[in-house]
């Protein structure tokens, strides 16, 4: 059986290129998270030769801060893939001191990906509601909240926009973890592993816990080829 990685930041492995050629070997979908624009351009040349494997132009939010001047790299390279991520906004302790800057740099990067065809991979932490007011104003579809920690109330609104929730290891082992899991609708479900900063990063595990929770593999294969259908309709 093949995995979907739909999250996971490759360049920041201790030997990215043999995981690459292991993923490569199993068959296995992984999309490549980067934290700032200048991180794509140096790894966007190791993906070219890959079948399986992407690389998505991001903009971490607690980069955003003290990189603004890479907003404009973002708009250059912004055509070369159809995968965005990591961007979105951090209001934990981390990153409240940057909120408004984060707003700010979010806001340019939205109108950039306006009306363009992206799969895109968000971060939310307490910041959940904020981003999804942004990603509605700015009309950005196909988006994955990544490792999703907010208030199950808000996973109603945050399905109705048509996103979808990318699923780890960690989230399947805490209580916090499977009771978001289990208000997320089974055909919103994509897994991640966000290697190499959550400890807990074996993909089985997540299709195993999925399974138990009656999102089969099948149904995760079915999730993500609806979401590259998307993807191929609008860039028609």
């Amino acid at each position: 059986m093949r995995y979907i990685d739909t999250h996971c930041h490759i360049d920041m492995l201790s030997r990215p290129e043999d995981y690459l050629m292991e993923s490569e070997r199993n068959g296995n979908i992984t999309i490549g998270m980067t934290n700032l624009p200048s991180h794509y351009k140096i790894g966007k040349e190791h993906f070219l030769h890959l079948k399986k494997s992407r690389l998505a132009l991001g903009f971490h939010p607690l980069l955003m801060a003290e990189a603004r001047s890479e907003i404009k790299i973002f708009k250059d390279l912004v055509s070369q893939t159809s995968y965005i991520g990591e961007i979105g906004l951090d209001f934990s302790q981390k990153g409240i001191r940057s909120k408004y800057s984060q707003i700010e740099v979010l806001n340019i990067i939205l109108e950039i990906l306006e009306n363009k065809s992206k799969i895109i991979s968000v971060h939310s932490r307490k910041a959940e509601t904020t981003l999804l007011q942004m990603l509605v104003h700015h009309s950005i579809k196909n988006v994955i909240f990544h490792w999703y920690s907010g208030d199950v109330a808000l996973i109603k609104e945050i399905i109705s926009q048509g996103y979808y929730f990318s699923i780890n290891e960690s989230m399947c082992l805490s209580a916090s973890g499977k009771r978001i899991i289990s208000s997320i609708p089974i055909n919103r479900i994509l897994p991640e592993t966000d290697a190499p900063f959550n400890r807990h990063s074996d993909l089985s595990n997540v299709y195993r816990y999925l399974e138990s929770v009656g999102c089969s593999s099948s149904q995760i294969e079915n999730n993500f080829k609806d979401l590259m259908n998307n993807l191929r309709k609008e860039s028609q």
